[in-house]
């Protein structure tokens, strides 16, 4: 109890610092899970199927929390905000655990898509992608906030501005993701590809490749 106190109070005495943390320990598991190395198990391509949709279940689930919490705080209902947004918090911690499985130990998907849909379809991606990167430390942040703080001593925060953001950029970007899912898996067939870096589509086929390079090593071995 003692050292929960204890935590609670340095991450109420420094916000800033402990969103600064957990954002960069996020940043370097999702980014690890795209190198050769990242220690993750292998697993089936059923597996890897199966995580996908339950990937875009969580995250629908998580969208519709977040949108109850922004009508319950519109509504003054702040204990009611509060549990629905760390609801969504709760299920993103979800999702981060079968993302990071499925991608450190599966496979990635491309589109059989030509012309405008399949640009319409990178475009929506990569604006998911950028808004789920911009989204951590500002999601992260209002949840500090939020459990560190009263609901009295939130109005002396940036807790309501820094939330307006969060809800924002990671609203979109769960509804983004869902779409890219629906066209991927639903509206469209796929191939199997190697390791496509879902973090930034340049850097995707360099990584593929490393990550090739590095498996032919260990099957060499």
């Amino acid at each position: 109890m003692a050292v929960a106190d204890s935590l609670q109070s340095r991450a109420r005495a420094n916000p800033r610092r402990v969103t600064a943390v957990l954002s960069a320990i996020g940043y370097v598991l999702v980014i690890g899970a795209f190198t050769p190395y990242a220690p993750f198990p292998q697993i089936s391509d059923g597996l890897v199927i199966l995580l996908g949709d339950a990937i875009a279940v969580v995250n629908s689930l998580a969208l519709v929390s977040i949108l109850v919490g922004v009508r319950y705080i519109r509504r003054g209902e702040v204990a009611k905000h509060r549990r629905a947004m760390l609801t969504a918090f709760s299920l993103i911690m979800v999702f981060l655990v079968m993302y990071l499985l499925k991608v450190g130990g599966g496979f990635e998907k491309a589109i059989l898509a030509e012309g405008a849909v399949y640009y319409a379809y990178l475009v929506m991606l990569a604006i998911h992608i950028v808004l789920s990167a911009v989204a951590v430390p500002v999601v992260l942040h209002a949840v500090v906030l939020g459990l560190t703080h009263s609901p009295s001593e939130l109005r002396e925060t940036s807790h309501a501005r820094v939330g307006r953001i969060a809800v924002a950029a990671w609203s979109l970007s769960l509804f983004l993701g869902i779409v890219t899912y629906l066209m991927l898996n639903h509206l469209y067939m796929w191939e199997k590809m190697g390791h496509s870096a879902a973090l930034l589509l340049a850097v995707g086929p360099s990584l593929r490749a490393f990550r090739s390079e590095a498996s032919a090593d260990r099957d060499d071995d």
